[in-house]
Order: C-alpha cells, then sequence, then structure tokens
C-alpha cells in the first residue's frame, strides 16, 4: 500500500470547490484484502486509536454509518478507510473538515482518495499519518515492509501531529477573526505561516496579524509593552495600578520589595502571555526565585505591589468593552484519596482540554512552575490534598497554562466598564486588554479597591469566545466591524475566462477595457501578471498563485483571470467565487495528458469557471460543450454569445428577457449587438475594432464579443466598451503572438503562436478572407508531446489552402526525435493531397521562417505560426529582402493600451532556459499554452 501521486488543491476543481488533497493510492495485495476479510481486530483497534471515527455517517449519513461499513458484508477497501482516518485525523487537531470522496480508478487495486483539509501541510500530513496507522494495525503477513518504523507508537506520533498543526494553523483568536469575515462574506487570504492575513481583495484590504489590525497604533504597542511607562501614564489620569518599580539585579529586587511592602509580584518588563510572572512573593528566597523566573523573558525586571483579587480580563474594541472574563489558574481540588499527580490525569480528561489551542481548554502540566506552586504549600506531585483543598499549579491565570475562563460581562460594574475603556483609550489601542484584579467585579473599584495590573496589545480572543463557564461572546465581530464598517466594500469585482484557444486574447481586451472605463486592473495571463498595464511578474501566470498575487495588490480595484487547463488540473482555482465566468470554446489540444482524454472531459475542467461564477456565466452558445455547462452554473444570469443570428436557443432565450450577445448583419457590415431584459443595444460594427482587421478576423469578433459581454455583466458603461474594443490591437506590443501582422516587407506576414489545429484553422481561414495578389505560404509545427492524430488535424487544418507549405519542429522535442515532428506533418500533407514539390521539411524554426521569408515575394501573404515569440518577431522584422533598401523600422509606439510597449533583450534566453525577458521585465514563454 503506497501513495502514487499527490495532487493539493487550493480552490474549485475537478473534485470540490473547496480545498482538498487527492491521492493516488495503490493498495497492491490489500485489494484482496477489504476490512470485512481483515476482521474485527482490525476495525476495533481503528476506532480504539481515533474514536471519533465513531461519528462519521459515510452514506448512511448517521452517526455509526462507517463503523457500519466497515462491518457490514464484504466491508470496505482500505483506500476509503484511509480517506475517514486523514479527515479524522484533522478533526482531532481542532480542525472542522467533512468531506472526502474515493473511487476506484482504471488500474486494478489502484484508488483516487480525496479528502478536504484546511491547512495545506498539515492535511500532507494527516494523509501520511493514516497511512501509517492503518499499516500499523494490518496483520504482520500484510503490513508493506518498511511501512512502520521500528518502536512506532500511536499516541507519541498523534500527539506530535497535533503539536505539528497547531504550530501551522492560525490560532484561536486569528480562527476567529476569519470566522466572523467570513460571516459577512468578507474574503481572506493567509499572508505568511503565522497569523498575517489579509481581509478584503485589492484597495479594499485590510489586514490582521493576530489581534492587531493595520490601524493598530505602533507606539501604541510599543507603550502597552513597556509596563512601567504603561502604569506611569494610567496612573497620572487617575487609573488605579499598583505602585512599582523597575529593576535589574537580584538585589535591586529585594531593596524594591521592601520599599513596596509585601507582598509583591515579579514579572519581565516586556513579557506577554503571562510568561514569568510570580504573585504573591513574601520571603527574600521567594523574591529571588521571582526574579529568576522573570530574567529569563527580560534583561529588566519589575516590581509591583501585589493587589488581591480575582484576575479579570475586560477587552475593549474600538472604544467599547465587549468582553469580560474572570480567569483563574490552573488548579486541582483534593478529594483526600489521590495524589496531585493523579488529580491532573482526571483534570486532563476533560473532552475539553488538549493541547496548546487544540481544544478551549488546555491540558495541566506537572513541570518546574507547578513544583515552585507545591513547594509553597508543602507539597509534591506525590501528596494528597485534603478534601476540598484548592492546590494551584500556575500563578497567573492564562487559559495557555491551563487556567478556566467564566463570562462576567453581564454583572460587570458601569465605573470598572469605564474604566477599562479609559485605560485603553490612555495607550491608543484599537483592540485592547486591561487585566484587573478586583474581589469583586461587580463593584466599582471607587469603593473595594483593585488594580489594572497590566494592559496588553494583541489580547487573546479563546477565554472570550469559548469560555469555561458562561455566555459565549463574540469578541471578533466588532473587530471586523471595525474595518468594514456597513457598506463599506471588501470584495473586487473578480472576471475570469478560460478556453481552449482566444482566452490570452480576450483577457487582455476586458482587461483594457476595464482600464478604459477608470479601473486599475489586475491581469493575469499566460506571459505574466499585469498591475494597471504594467508587467510586474513574468511566467505562464494563470493559474492559483497569479489570482492570489492580483488579489493580494493593494492597488487594484477589478481582476482579470486568463484561467487556463494546467492550473485547474494541477492546483483549482485561486478563488472560490468569480462575478463573471467566461467560457470561450473547447477543442482538441492537450488530450491524452493528465488523464484527459477527450474533449468532454476537457470541457468538465473548463466548465470550473462558470461553476463558481455568482453574477453572470457568459458561454459561447456556438461550441455545444460549451452550450451545455449552462446546466451545471449557479450565475444569475447566463449570457450565450453567437455568431449564428439564427440561433434557435438564443433566440428563446433573448425572447425570455436573458442576455445575449450576437453578431447581426447589416448594410454597413456586421454589428456586434448586445440583449438584455428586452433591450435591444447595438454596440460597434466589427470592422471598427482593429484586432478583427477590419472584420475578417472572425475569431479576434467572437474574442471581442466575448469580451464586450464580460464587461457589460460586470456594469462597465457602453462607452467604455466601444472605446476600449475601438483603441485594442494586436500588434506585437500589445499581444504578442497573437495575430500579428507585419507589413513593412514587399509582402504581408502574419504571425502566431497557433499551436492546436482549431488556432491554426482559424488563422488558414483569415489568411483566405485576406486579398492576396501573390502566393500563400505558411511555416508549420505542431508540439511533440501532442499525439500523432493532433499533428495531423493540425495538417489537415491548412491542407490544401495554401501554395507552399515550410514543416518545421519547436526548438523543445518535448520527447520526439529531431525530425519527428515536421515528418509527420509533410507526410500527412501529402496523403492530404498536397504536391510533393509544394512542401519543404526545414526542421530548425529560424531556417524554416528565413526560408520562407526568402521565398516570398512581392504580393504574397506568409503566415507563420511561432514557438519562439521574440526571437522569431525580430527575425521578421530585421530580415530584409535581396535587393530591397533598408527596411523602415517598426513602429514603436503604441495605442493606448493596458500592456506597456516593451524593448526586447534577448541576451539572457539561454540562461533562462529559453524564457525571454525584455529590458521592462516582460517576459514571454513557450508555456502560455497551458
Amino acid at each position: 500500500m503506497r501513495i502514487l501521486d499527490r495532487s493539493v488543491y487550493v480552490g474549485p476543481s475537478l473534485y470540490a470547490h473547496f480545498p482538498v488533497i487527492r491521492l493516488e493510492l495503490d493498495l497492491g495485495e490489500l485489494e484482496q484484502w477489504p476490512t470485512a476479510r481483515l476482521g474485527d481486530a482490525f476495525v476495533d483497534g481503528l476506532v480504539a486509536a481515533l474514536p471519533g471515527l465513531a461519528e462519521h455517517g459515510c452514506s448512511y449519513r448517521e452517526p455509526g454509518g462507517f463503523i457500519r461499513r466497515m462491518r457490514e458484508g464484504e466491508g470496505t477497501w482500505l483506500g476509503h478507510v484511509l480517506e475517514h482516518v486523514a479527515i479524522e485525523l484533522q478533526n482531532v487537531a481542532g480542525e472542522d473538515v467533512t468531506f472526502g470522496k474515493t473511487r476506484s480508478v482504471d488500474k486494478p487495486g489502484v484508488y483516487s482518495v480525496v479528502y478536504e483539509y484546511a491547512q495545506r501541510e498539515e492535511g500532507i500530513a494527516a494523509g501520511e499519518l493514516a497511512l501509517r496507522l492503518l499499516a500499523s494495525l494490518l496483520p504482520a503477513n500484510l503490513r508493506p515492509a518498511g511501512s512502520v518504523p521500528e518502536g512506532w507508537n500511536w499516541e507519541s506520533a498523534r500527539d506530535e501531529f497535533i503539536r505539528y498543526a497547531q504550530r501551522r494553523a492560525l490560532g484561536p483568536s486569528t480562527a476567529s477573526l476569519v470566522r466572523a469575515a467570513e460571516e459577512r462574506g468578507i474574503p481572506w487570504l493567509r499572508l505568511n505561516d503565522q497569523s498575517l492575513v489579509q481581509l478584503g481583495h485589492g484597495k479594499y484590504q485590510q489586514r490582521i496579524q493576530a489581534t492587531v489590525t493595520g490601524r493598530t497604533s505602533h507606539i501604541a504597542v510599543e507603550l502597552a509593552s513597556d509596563k512601567e511607562e504603561t502604569n506611569k501614564i494610567l496612573g497620572a489620569l487617575g487609573l488605579p495600578v499598583p505602585r512599582q518599580e523597575l529593576v535589574q539585579s537580584e538585589d535591586g529586587a529585594l531593596r524594591a520589595a521592601r520599599r513596596l511592602g509585601v507582598p509583591v509580584v515579579t514579572k519581565p518588563y516586556n513579557g506577554n502571555h503571562g510568561r514569568g510572572i510570580s504573585i504573591k512573593l513574601s520571603t527574600d528566597d521567594e523574591i529571588r526565585a521571582g526574579f529568576a523566573a522573570a530574567r529569563e523573558h527580560s534583561r529588566s525586571v519589575i516590581v509591583e505591589n501585589y493587589v488581591s483579587g480575582d484576575d479579570h480580563r475586560l477587552l475593549v474594541v474600538n472604544g467599547e468593552l465587549v468582553a469580560a472574563t474572570r480567569r483563574t489558574p490552573g488548579h486541582v481540588v483534593g478529594d483526600g484519596t489521590r495524589s496531585i499527580a493523579e488529580l491532573v490525569d482526571i483534570v486532563n480528561q476533560d473532552p475539553r482540554r488538549g493541547i496548546g489551542h487544540e481544544k478551549v481548554l488546555t491540558r495541566l502540566e506537572l513541570d518546574a512552575q507547578a513544583t515552585m506552586m507545591m513547594d509553597r504549600v508543602g507539597h509534591t506531585a506525590a501528596s494528597v490534598p485534603k478534601d476540598g483543598e484548592v492546590v494551584y499549579l500556575r500563578s497567573t491565570a492564562n487559559l495557555s497554562t491551563g487556567g478556566t475562563a467564566t463570562d462576567v460581562t453581564d454583572i460587570i460594574h458601569p465605573d470598572n466598564r469605564d474604566m477599562a475603556v479609559r485605560a485603553i483609550r490612555a495607550i491608543g489601542l484599537d483592540v485592547g486588554g486591561v487585566d484587573f484584579l478586583s474581589t469583586n467585579i461587580a463593584e466599582s473599584y471607587k469603593a473595594i479597591g483593585g488594580g489594572i495590573c497590566e494592559v496588553n496589545a494583541a489580547p487573546g480572543f479563546r477565554m472570550h469566545v469559548s469560555p469555561s463557564e458562561g455566555t459565549p461572546r463574540d469578541a471578533a465581530g466588532p473587530v471586523i466591524d471595525m474595518l468594514f464598517p456597513s457598506g463599506s466594500p471588501s470584495r473586487v469585482p473578480i472576471a475570469a475566462v478560460t478556453g481552449t484557444n482566444g482566452k490570452t486574447t480576450t483577457a487582455r481586451m476586458l482587461a483594457h477595457i476595464t482600464k478604459m472605463a477608470g479601473y486599475t486592473p489586475g491581469l493575469t495571463t499566460t506571459d505574466g501578471v499585469y498591475i494597471d498595464g504594467q508587467r510586474t511578474v513574468e511566467g505562464d501566470m494563470t493559474g492559483p498563485v497569479s489570482a492570489r498575487m492580483v488579489l493580494s495588490d493593494p492597488q487594484i480595484d477589478i481582476a482579470v483571470l486568463e484561467t487556463a487547463r494546467g492550473g485547474l488540473l494541477r492546483a483549482g482555482m485561486g478563488v472560490r467565487k468569480v462575478n463573471v465566468g467566461a467560457v470561450i470554446n473547447v477543442q482538441s489540444d492537450h488530450l491524452g495528458m493528465k488523464g484527459i482524454d477527450t474533449l468532454e472531459q476537457l470541457a468538465e475542467v473548463k466548465r470550473i469557471v462558470v461553476e463558481v461564477a455568482e453574477d453572470c456565466a457568459v458561454l459561447n452558445a456556438d461550441d455545444p460543450n460549451v452550450l451545455k455547462m449552462s446546466g451545471y452554473t449557479d450565475a444569475k444570469t447566463i449570457c450565450y454569445v453567437t455568431m449564428n443570428p439564427s440561433h434557435g436557443l438564443v433566440r428563446e432565450h433573448i425572447r425570455a428577457g436573458g442576455r445575449a450577445c450576437a453578431l447581426e448583419g447589416g448594410v454597413n457590415g456586421q454589428m456586434i449587438t448586445l440583449y438584455d431584459k428586452g433591450s435591444h443595444i447595438p454596440l460597434l460594427w466589427t470592422h471598427l475594432i482593429p484586432a478583427t482587421l477590419e472584420g475578417r478576423a472572425m475569431h479576434n469578433v467572437q474574442n471581442a464579443m466575448v469580451a464586450a459581454a464580460m464587461a457589460f455583466s460586470l456594469g462597465i458603461r457602453l462607452d467604455a466598451i466601444r472605446q476600449g474594443l475601438r483603441t485594442f490591437d494586436t500588434t506585437f506590443f500589445q499581444a504578442p503572438g497573437r495575430m500579428n501582422v507585419f507589413n513593412e516587407h514587399p509582402f504581408k506576414v502574419l504571425f502566431d503562436y497557433g499551436h492546436n489545429a482549431h488556432a491554426v484553422g482559424v488563422m488558414a481561414d483569415l489568411a483566405q478572407r485576406l486579398d492576396v495578389a501573390g502566393r500563400r505560404i505558411v511555416v508549420l509545427a505542431g508540439p511533440g508531446d501532442r499525439r500523432d492524430e493532433d499533428l495531423h488535424a493540425i495538417a489537415d487544418a491548412v491542407a490544401g489552402r495554401f501554395d507552399h507549405y515550410v514543416c518545421r519542429r519547436d526548438d523543445g522535442l518535448r520527447g520526439r526525435d529531431g525530425d519527428e515532428v515536421p515528418l509527420i506533418m509533410s507526410r500527412r500533407l501529402r496523403e492530404a493531397g498536397v504536391p510533393a514539390e509544394a512542401i519543404s521539411i526545414i526542421p530548425d524554426e529560424q531556417e524554416a521562417i528565413d526560408g520562407a521569408l526568402r521565398m516570398a515575394r512581392s504580393g504574397d501573404l506568409l503566415l507563420v505560426f511561432a514557438d519562439a515569440l521574440v526571437r522569431s518577431w525580430k527575425q521578421i522584422i530585421k530580415f530584409r529582402p535581396e535587393g530591397a533598401a533598408e527596411p523602415k523600422p517598426a513602429p514603436v509606439a503604441a495605442p493606448v493600451s493596458v500592456v506597456a510597449e516593451p524593448v526586447f533583450d534577448e541576451s539572457s534566453f539561454a540562461a533562462m532556459g529559453g524564457v525571454v525577458r525584455d529590458e521592462r521585465g516582460i517576459h514571454l514563454s513557450r508555456e502560455g499554452e497551458d
């Protein structure tokens, strides 16, 4: 039994619309050993190890259903068991995950095991520990060799996993803030492995780190950390504080204690979480020990008067007290028969107690501080306290050291409430905790005394949201309401577009339109991330990482995400929901790769984009596989795009008041027209869109229609949509490798990155529609990792439509022999009836393009399908036909555009493994096809 492959999906994927892990698990000979055959010993051992499995309903959808499934009939297979164990392990660590799905795959004994996760590393570790636990429970003769290390212990492994998970999980305070944000529909991103979290997207974002917010004053945090200065400020305002002195030596602590009068408290000058604090010290030895404990956390130590009373934490947010809690130090109560050690074990059996912040309460520990507290009252761990005797094991009441919390918000005296608010305001905190000692919080400090012993920045929320006793309080909600007042935005509009061909151009068009509308767009494409038109990151950025980059940028107020098949299959989408999702087409490309063998399977992958669309799903009604996706979206509106004015379904959709974008003929040409709620909105003549080459490039007409439909569905003004389309063209600088035209030679050159039959066929159609006085010549290739039938389809797309064919290969062979691709394509062309003399095989890309350029004559049209885009474009524009004068330089001014004009420099090409950058950081890569 072993894991063959693992995929971690960060967002919507084929398996779920939330984060999941997929394991490809090979059971080997254990395929013949379902749980019933393994026997009761296996099932009983598993339930003993993880009692929570008894609550799993499985297919029976009721507690005990999974156990029943393992015992009845032939039982279930170990892949399914691993799914449940991985989920339960995360539950044990404090995560709320429930989803799982296990299915057999085509290979015998191999299973696809999918389970939900909360934190990536924790989820991976849960799968690995689940595998080890199952192996440990198998009979020795079935246990895979090396699957269980010698000396491995389940209880130790479980506890270590819990600690590992908690080190990576959000702390209880941060988690409560995240939950409060989710309840208010505010998106969030975790920015590091600790507690730094972004709430909201783009320019609307706010940040928190635990309970410190982006609005928390740095000076206030410094003051709260300076206990001496805090004491002085509060005392100067007449607030109740103990007298104190700052010391640096043991003798200084003893002298301070004599001046202040015993008993005293010692604590670190700038400590937190109750660390290093010792209370009610009277003897010199106790003061020395207290000084030493505090010195472990700070070079300077505070000695202050001991104020009697219960320890209370008063939480103030945005100038209002929102919660008050009485804290009791970790302790045991004697029964006259059991030892302190035995009583600790009994207390730790409380299901509310766990390791660290795993649960509401933390386990008690018999450590050095517990020993010191027992020494004070003449006890050891073996002592048997009297019945009813309280033995404290901690001097402070922090929950993280085993303390308990009782909510007292409803009974706090108004004077004490006002005192806490004044103290936090005096320090300047937006969120702060006051540690207040009082014998009775329901009576005024003015009457019975009491004292503020600390003011805390970043106060913990666990004691308030999950008190041991009393009413839980919403401590996080007021913080979120402070950061995002009612009616304030937290999200930016998000548009996602996918398809086999055209998605890059469509995404660029849409981003350009949004810029014309006054937005600051964040754009992800196959050649990088753009923020407000400037390249910020280079590379194929069509996956979840780039989506996160854009949404984290504090400048953007709208996001346009090109979403590719590769990213969806590798890691899912980078966002849970989009406002507008669009699918342009589903064509044969990348089939036979990553388990996607048919167009229907490819459509299922691309359908994810519209499955998560909330406001509008934009679908190409002319593509049957895309049209079917209308049944899989929950978007409020479906907008169909069609170039067929007689499309029956779209006609009925329009008549029912639906939204559509259609291409309609007229005296002046073809008009892109919008329909919505019965309105007929002529938008723009296609010949006025530069990217369509006066309406001849029908694929870009379709791309423009999809971009217009998406923009309209985003609520962008019609005049901005028109302006955007009229100022977007397909120069190399604006859309590299997307139908670029060069007219400075005696012949015309069309330059494109088409790499599948559909894209090649579209460009071949365009070549037929253009007026050409001479011959039509094509430079043709196909990626080496495509199937032979895909290469045949590319050749078929151009066969019989050109006067001469130059067959080449890409620089990257992708598993093929040197000349294999051009030979396959030339053979297919001959089979299609192309004369042998009309075919040239020139394998090297540079030599092939050079040969075609030299072959072309005045009036010819040369269509070049290129792979190394920058190198090939430079080769074309620098070419000098024989006998021709020095060509005019290519135009350097691009029209107003969402993409800045680059100046190319290939010097780093080889060093970067085939990636080309320009001087401004613009990057082009062959990996854009994904």
